[in-house]
C-alpha cells in the first residue's frame, strides 16, 4: 500500500468481510454468525491505535449488533441500501478527506464504497465485481482473516503497529 495521508476511518463491510458470508439459521428462524476471534482482535487493534470504525451492512443482525457492541464498535450500520451514501454523509459529519479513509467489502452493493474510499481491498474469496474495484485483493478469505489482515496494512501504513506475515 502506497504511503499517503493517515487514514482515520475504517469503513468495513459485514457479511462475507466480518463473516464468511454464510448465514445459519435454525428451525425457529433464529439467525447465527460465524465471527473470526482473531478479526475481532483487528477490530481492537484498530480502535486502540485510534481510528474510527464503521460497520455497514446491507442486512440487519441481533448477532452483528451484538458482536460490535462485544467488540466496542460503536458505529453499527445496519439495513444501509446505499453504502456509498452513508459513507459520504459521515466523512462530511466529521470532515474527513476520502483519501484518509479505507474501506473492505466482498461483493456488489459495496462497488461504490470501495472505489470511493482512498484505500480499498476485499477478501480473497470475494466476488468478481469487488474485486475488479478494489486497489488490493487480501491473501485471507472473509471471516477468515481478511479482516486482520486489513487492519494491520492500515495500521503500517499509518506508522504503527507492523504487519507479520
Amino acid at each position: 500500500m502506497k504511503a499517503g495521508r493517515r487514514i482515520r476511518v475504517l469503513f468495513f463491510d459485514v457479511d462475507g468481510v466480518l463473516t464468511d458470508g454464510r448465514l445459519y439459521m435454525d428451525d425457529r428462524g433464529r439467525e447465527l454468525k460465524v465471527f473470526d476471534t482473531k478479526d475481532g482482535h483487528g477490530i481492537k487493534m484498530a480502535l486502540q491505535g485510534g481510528l474510527k470504525v464503521v460497520w455497514i451492512s446491507g442486512r440487519e443482525s441481533l448477532a452483528t449488533a451484538r458482536r460490535a457492541r462485544d467488540l466496542g464498535v460503536r458505529l453499527c450500520y445496519q439495513k444501509v441500501g446505499d453504502k456509498e451514501a452513508l459513507y459520504r454523509r459521515l466523512c462530511r459529519k466529521w470532515s474527513i478527506d476520502p483519501s484518509e479513509t479505507a474501506a473492505i467489502g466482498d461483493d456488489e452493493p459495496d462497488v461504490p464504497l470501495l472505489t470511493a474510499a482512498g484505500f480499498s481491498a476485499c477478501p480473497s474469496d470475494a466476488a468478481p465485481p469487488a474485486r475488479k474495484a478494489a486497489q488490493l485483493v487480501l491473501k485471507s478469505a472473509g471471516g477468515r482473516g481478511a479482516v486482520r489482515e486489513f487492519v494491520e496494512m492500515v495500521l503500517e501504513r499509518n506508522g504503527g503497529r507492523t504487519r507479520r506475515d
